[in-house]
Formats: structure tokens, C-alpha cells, sequence
């Protein structure tokens, strides 16, 4: 029984100090609200239609908050909806979005963004509900092949770690953390 204990005891103790150096060993790499949108602010106009009957259209950027709502990035857009060929109408939306690592392309991406609130004077009530589900189809569209980071090949040697050893990512307010781990 005793040497269960000890055997107990001493697997314990190894797995707490291999976490314990994993957790020391964790660096950070950073990157700001400012320069996701700088790379959001390159980005061209977006359009989905659907059978000539609706199109949406993104014609300009749209603004992120990181950090608001928590642990999120907010986004605040201007999109235009047109009905069967009528002038389009201006909604403006309030959504927000995650953030997601492909490591194939070595970049980070805004996921599942969705469109939480669409006002304009000129949306009828009862169609607020299919307008959020057609802008978030094309907010979708919009940030699934845009990448808003990419760590650069040539770059620091924290974003060269970052590249094979990413373990989370985390937003903030202003911010994206990327934590790497050795282990």
C-alpha cells in the first residue's frame, strides 16, 4: 500500500512541475486593434446575391472593437440591401465575431461573426430577422478568406516561435494575445 502511495505521490509531483516549467516557459505574442484594422481597411467591397431577388453589399470596411463584447471582437458596419432591384437600403449593424488560428496558413481569422442588431428607418420590423441572417452570411463571407494577422516568416522571434508552438489565443480589450508553449 505504501508504495502505491509513494508511486501516487511521485507521479503527482512530475506532472505538477512539468505543467508548472510549460507555464513558465509561455511567452506572448500581441497584436492590436490598430492593426487589424489596418489590414481590414485594405480589404475590397463585398456582395452576396441571392437569385437577383436580395443583395447585400459591404461597401466599405467595417470598424472592429476588440475586447467589447468580452472576449470577442465587435463589429460596427454600414451594409446596403437591395430588393429586387429597387435603390438599396442603408442598415447599419452592430455584430460581433471570435478569432480563430489556421496553422496551414499561419494566420488569424475572425470566425462565426454574427449580426446582433440592423436598424435603418427604412427596414421594416418584421424584416430585421432576415436581413441579420443575410448580413451575417455576408460578414461570413467577408472575414473567411481575409486573414486579420499573419505571422510573417521574416519576423520576430517571438512570431517565428509562434508559427509551430501556438497553444491559445485570447481576445482583450484593444488586443489579440497568442500564447505559445514548448510543450
Amino acid at each position: 500500500m505504501k508504495a502505491k502511495v509513494i508511486t501516487f505521490v511521485f507521479t503527482a509531483l512530475m506532472a505538477w512541475s512539468t505543467l508548472s516549467v510549460a507555464a513558465f516557459l509561455d511567452k506572448e505574442v500581441s497584436f492590436s486593434e490598430a492593426q487589424i484594422q489596418a489590414v481590414i481597411d485594405k480589404s475590397k467591397p463585398q456582395q452576396l446575391n441571392y437569385g437577383g431577388l436580395v443583395e447585400v453589399s459591404l461597401a466599405s470596411p467595417p470598424k472592429l472593437t476588440l475586447g467589447n463584447p468580452e472576449g470577442r471582437a465587435g463589429i460596427v458596419a454600414r451594409v446596403d440591401i437591395a430588393l429586387l432591384g429597387n435603390p438599396p437600403i442603408p442598415v447599419d449593424v452592430v455584430g460581433s465575431a471570435g478569432i480563430r488560428y489556421d496553422d496551414n496558413a499561419k494566420a488569424f481569422f475572425l470566425e462565426k461573426p454574427v449580426a446582433e442588431s440592423v436598424q435603418s428607418p427604412a427596414l421594416r420590423k418584421d424584416a430585421e430577422p432576415n436581413a441579420r441572417r443575410a448580413i451575417t452570411a455576408l460578414l461570413a463571407n467577408y472575414f473567411r478568406t481575409k486573414p486579420v494577422y499573419v505571422l510573417r516568416e521574416d519576423g520576430n522571434a517571438q512570431e517565428l516561435a509562434a508559427r509551430w508552438l501556438l497553444r491559445s489565443i485570447r481576445i482583450e480589450p484593444g488586443r489579440v494575445i497568442a500564447v505559445l508553449s514548448p510543450f
